[in-house]
């Protein structure tokens, strides 16, 4: 089979799987990225496979909300199927999506929980979706995405819960410093925007450093104006948060293996493939409930707390309550680093072959019929 996939950058997390999947038997993989490198991380270049493509093109807007405008496009006449797995407010995304629909040619949308919007951009937001309809199949990042896209699309394509997993192996072996007579290490790793929740994590910190002072926070990941948010908090809870910048991919095994649990409180998140790491690396995870890997993948209690988004109170009382109870931390942190042996990037080759096949078999049946 001869599968297509238009995705937005060469995320080193995304290509984990892309190589997974062009290593499957009977796969013959092509590999298109509307840009070269994402604005907001700067991942160190690496070579492209032979079978990965950038296309030429302009990018307008920031974080979040861009778009894409690329041409020389391929024409997809040859392939078997599409993955289009790139922002829907794209002028690419839609009019490649539109090329498929006229040309007959099967196609999996692969997206996140799409945000709630209302008024004219709820609108406009609903003109975006619109050709979602047409796909052959829909692999929704979590279950409350395929949830979601079910409300938005009834009757609309199948719907199957496709996931995010990367390599996670280099995360399972780093090797970890011994435990005593140490700080209790938290660990935060992203951008440190609003929309991750940093502001919340630096409150409760600031509460934690006053019942514990054996405890240091571990902030790495772009820096946005963390360096303001720092200036209010007293000099003593300053010099226990550690400014890491961001960390280089290969470099993450060796930063979470230094810490001892993982915090991620943000307002919304549609996956959050750094949980699949924390997870990988045996750490305990306080995650907001607005992250769609916290709340897909972890038990509350079990592999670490979810908590309610915005909610300081909360997350100070998790954050204490794994400061305190050493056994509660290690407990969570064996559930974790099992659960975590289930997310690697070759079981998520292995899925996506499997709803390959089901997506062009159905296809074949009703062509049939």
């Amino acid at each position: 089979m001869k599968i297509a996939i238009l995705s937005v950058v060469p995320s080193p997390y995304q290509r984990d799987l892309f190589r997974a999947l062009s290593d499957q038997p009977g796969i013959q993989l092509e590999v298109y990225y509307l840009e070269a490198a994402a604005p907001d991380s700067p991942w160190p270049e690496a070579p492209l496979a032979a079978w990965e493509h950038i296309l030429p093109g302009k990018t307008l807007g920031r974080y979040r909300v861009r778009c894409h405008f690329n041409w020389n496009l391929p024409s997809f006449n040859d392939v078997d199927l599409v993955i289009v797995n790139a922002a829907l407010t794209g002028v690419t995304t839609q009019t490649v999506m539109r090329r498929l629909i006229d040309r007959g040619i099967p196609w999996i949308f692969w997206g996140e929980r799409l945000r709630d919007r209302s008024g004219f951009s709820g609108s406009v937001q609903s003109h975006l979706v619109r050709p979602l309809r047409e796909a052959s199949a829909i692999a929704a990042v979590g279950q409350e995405a395929a949830t979601d896209f079910r409300r938005r699309l009834p009757g609309g394509p199948p719907i199957t819960n496709m996931p995010y997993h990367c390599a996670i192996s280099a995360f399972q072996m780093a090797e970890r410093p011994p435990a005593r007579h140490r700080p209790i290490r938290f660990l935060f790793c992203g951008q440190m925007i609003p929309r991750k929740g940093i502001d919340l994590l630096l409150e409760a910190f600031l509460r934690i450093q006053a019942v514990h002072s054996n405890t240091r926070l571990i902030l790495a990941g772009r820096e946005d104006n963390i360096r303001e948010r720092l200036a209010p908090l007293p000099c003593a809870c300053r010099e226990a948060i550690d400014l890491t910048g961001f960390v280089a991919p290969d470099a993450l095994p060796a930063l979470f293996a230094e810490a001892d649990v993982f915090v991620l409180p943000s307002r919304h998140d549609g996956w959050g493939v750094v949980i699949n790491q924390a997870l990988a690396a045996g750490l305990p995870i306080i995650a907001s409930n607005a992250v769609g890997a916290a709340a897909e993948l972890i038990t509350d209690g079990k592999e670490g707390f979810i908590i309610p988004t915005e909610d300081v109170d909360a997350l100070f009382h998790a954050m204490d309550a794994l400061v305190r109870k050493d056994e509660v931390r290690r407990t969570q942190g064996l559930a974790a680093a099992r659960l975590g042996t289930t997310l690697h990037h070759v079981a998520g080759a292995r899925k996506w072959v499997a709803l390959i096949d089901r997506t062009l078999g159905s296809r074949h049946v009703a062509l049939a019929s």
